[in-house]
């Protein structure tokens, strides 16, 4: 069989995809596919939660002070969105390639309470302290069920009849494999990363409000210090640090994609100083908001 990255080229070229500077649903819900040609200078970004498969290429990930470094054939697990900064290098003069995996909820629930019922024991497979991203080397099985999902996407029909069954299977592999503890503690309502997992959806859906330590803390039913603690581990970032980056990637979307101006960004995402805005949004992407623009 092809290699993966063989396959994901071999789909861009059936599908017209040459040309994507980006990402792009696929037939299949919930798997999206990547293409850059250039790669990209280290830069702020938010990595949301899921799979994400690399096919060519590599990334060079700084999250706080852990390093995270992934090419062909690896994937990473993203428990949590993750506000970080990313450099992508194209190699050997071919774009890169990959894939992102929505982890539905509902699914995840479910293999992970019939892996609880069968005795699996996850802590066992933990080989770090439990954190937002973890890059991991595709093992045979893993592999094997990514280029399946790389042949179906090749057919609109075997996407529509065999796509959900084949997530299910990339799923199980990243529960069963060397960081599923990460899915496994999202899963685990009453844990502290679960609770943080719900702080952080929070947070992104209500980044414009008043959102302070003491009103996240109670709503992960945790002490501040506590919760402090917790959100740490987790994102690597303090929660006024990750709602700031929040904040942040958010207004360089309305500026650049949907053109609104400076000050109206600034007040949609909560900031009431337009000047305190222009400061952190220059020390975050070095450059204006204006400059941003061009």
């Amino acid at each position: 069989m092809n290699s993966l990255g063989d396959l994901m080229q071999t789909y861009a070229d059936a599908y017209d995809l040459n040309d994507l500077e980006g990402i792009k649903e696929t037939a299949i819900p919930g798997v999206w596919f990547y293409r850059s040609s250039q790669g990209n200078r280290r830069k702020p970004f938010v990595y949301e939660s899921g799979i994400i498969v690399m096919g060519q290429g590599r990334k060079h990930i700084h999250v706080g002070n852990q390093p995270v470094h992934y090419g062909p054939e690896d994937y990473l697990v993203v428990g949590v969105p993750m506000p970080l900064e990313c450099e992508a290098f194209p190699e050997n003069g071919v774009p890169l390639l990959g894939l992102t995996i929505n982890v539905d909820p509902t699914l995840l629930h479910r293999l992970v309470n019939e892996l609880a019922s069968s005795s699996f024991d996850y802590t066992s497979r933990c080989n770090q302290e439990t954190c937002g991203l973890s890059s991991v080397k595709m093992a045979a099985p893993m592999l094997e069920s990514c280029k399946r999902l790389m042949l179906a996407l090749h057919s609109d029909l075997e996407s529509k009849m065999l796509g959900e069954s084949l997530v299910m299977e990339i799923v199980y592999r990243a529960l069963v494999g060397s960081e599923g503890h990460v899915l496994f503690d999202l899963a685990q309502h009453d844990g502290q990363y679960a609770r943080v997992a719900k702080v952080l959806t929070k947070m992104h859906q209500s980044y414009s409000e008043a959102l302070t330590v003491q009103y996240l803390a109670e709503e992960a039913n945790m002490s501040v210090s506590a919760f402090h603690l917790a959100f740490r581990k987790v994102t690597l970032e303090s929660p006024l640090q990750y709602l700031k980056k929040v904040r942040l990637n958010k207004a360089k979307e309305l500026i650049q994609l949907e053109g609104l101006r400076v000050n109206d960004a600034a007040r949609l995402v909560g900031y009431s100083s337009s000047s305190q805005f222009s400061r952190e949004f220059k020390r975050h992407f070095n450059m204006t908001p204006k400059s941003s623009t061009h």
